[in-house]
């Protein structure tokens, strides 16, 4: 066993310190993003990574996993989540009216 993966192990815990994530973006086909990060972190810090990479404001964004939205004090841990599990990250659509600047109509 390597010197990384030995420290990504706690005695009595075969799932590690460390989780590996993907955050899949709806709005741009394809676009995926992997994330390592502790177990125990909150995820706000993954989604505040997320937003700055794609230079889209937290509040804009909308965090799914397993189709419930996700809060920034929640940590991996405590969502069960597993090694390579998937995030599915869209632009958070709240009400209605303008889009690009111009109001949608129905005729």
């Amino acid at each position: 066993m390597s010197a990384t993966q030995e420290e990504d192990k706690k005695p009595g815990d075969l799932r590690g310190t460390h989780i590996h994530l993907k955050v899949n973006f709806q709005v741009l086909d394809g676009y995926e993003v992997f994330f390592r990060m502790k177990r125990r972190t909150q995820l706000k810090k993954l989604m505040d990574a997320v937003c700055e990479r794609v230079c889209v404001d937290f509040n804009s964004m909308a965090f799914l996993f397993h189709g419930r939205r996700l809060l920034g004090g929640q940590t991996p841990d405590e969502l069960d989540m597993e090694d390579g599990d998937e995030i599915d990250a869209r632009l958070d659509q709240s009400g209605g009216g303008i889009t690009n600047g111009l109001y949608l109509s129905c005729f």
